[in-house]
């Protein structure tokens, strides 16, 4: 294997002192040198393959322009990975690094992961989760900046989450304004009030229950329930559809959708000409359903790139909330 091209290579090459070429390959202004001196310096080093070495750069401005990311199971994720593109995506344009590693459903691996980081000099740590909930963070033993992305710490430090009340309204809102009234809601549950489960489900059903409000309306129907798979769905689909006529039904989240479509094939209950469906998440199957589903997306991609700004610009907010877009479909008819 060849040996590493090194700034005294470069230097030996192009006839001038290594001071010369780390001013030349470094852009630093207002060095006086000749165009010609500067052309020898950068033949040099492309005829050498020269590239810097970023642990000796990281060591002489104490910056390894590396961030961490540690998360929960965003990695294993169709859908949650694209938080991860996006911190990508802006670390590549701040000609930054991301060192990644997850701790999987085990928390408590939390501080080894960090630890991790820390002993490779990250400048600064994102924080993770798949689904957002309240962590405990270690104390950080250096000073780095710290942001969680769908997540919050007892700590108070900066995060980044879906905007659910918003979420919540829009999706209520999309309903009503199509003429609907009598609409049901399954995925109720106040156990997922607790932050160590939900950080943003309580903001979402303040949103939904507001825009009700706004009109004058309550859910014609309500299923409770905090497992949110398709067969809770199924199950709260035929619950409704025996005993209260509605028009809508709005689905917790897009695994409860799928179960509500279930049911109502078996019922013979067509979406969207007698029930139209809204729901949250936008998860990978949902363009895929027939019809297609109208529903909300968590913005991860958003949300990874917003941390990782914060992140390396060192001056978050407490809270940065990132709007959650409609994916309108083919779910919904218009009753006006």
């Amino acid at each position: 294997m060849a040996k590493r091209a090194t700034l005294a290579d470069v230097a030996q090459l192009a006839g001038l002192s290594t001071t010369t070429v780390s001013m030349v390959l470094n852009d630093r202004p207002n060095t006086r040198l000749s165009a010609e001196a500067a052309d020898r310096v950068r033949a040099a080093a492309a005829k050498l393959n020269y590239r810097p070495n970023p642990a000796a750069r990281g060591l002489r401005l104490g910056k390894t322009r590396t961030v961490g990311f540690i998360s929960d199971e965003v990695t294993i994720t169709r859908y949650a990975s694209a938080m991860i593109r996006g911190l990508l995506e802006v670390a590549e344009e701040r000609d930054h690094t991301v060192l990644i590693t997850e701790s999987g459903r085990h928390l408590d691996r939390i501080s080894s992961a960090l630890d991790l980081m820390l002993d490779r000099q990250a400048d600064g740590i994102v924080f993770g989760l798949m689904g957002a909930k309240q962590i405990e963070v270690p104390p950080v033993s250096i000073d780095v900046p710290v942001v969680l992305t769908n997540a919050t710490s007892a700590g108070g430090h900066p995060c980044v989450l879906p905007d659910e009340f918003r979420a919540g309204h829009d999706a209520a809102s999309h309903l009503i304004e199509r003429g609907h009234r009598r609409i049901a809601f399954i995925g109720r549950s106040e156990a997922l009030l607790d932050p160590a489960l939900s950080v943003t489900i309580g903001n979402r059903y303040a949103g939904l229950d507001a825009a009700m409000a706004e009109h004058g309306l309550e859910f014609a129907h309500q299923v409770d329930g905090r497992f949110w798979e398709p067969d809770f769905g199924y199950r709260g689909a035929h619950e409704i559809f025996d005993t209260t006529p509605v028009t809508a039904i709005v689905a917790a989240n897009d695994r409860v959708a799928f179960g509500i479509y279930q049911a109502a094939q078996e019922r013979g209950v067509r979406i969207p000409e007698d029930v139209s469906v809204v729901s949250f998440d936008d998860e990978y199957l949902a363009s895929y359903l027939r019809p297609q589903l109208t529903t909300m997306q968590i913005p991860y991609l958003e949300m990874g790139r917003t941390a990782m700004t914060l992140v390396l610009e060192g001056d978050a907010p407490p809270q940065t909330l990132v709007h959650m877009p409609i994916q309108e479909r083919g779910s919904v008819r218009d009753l006006r």
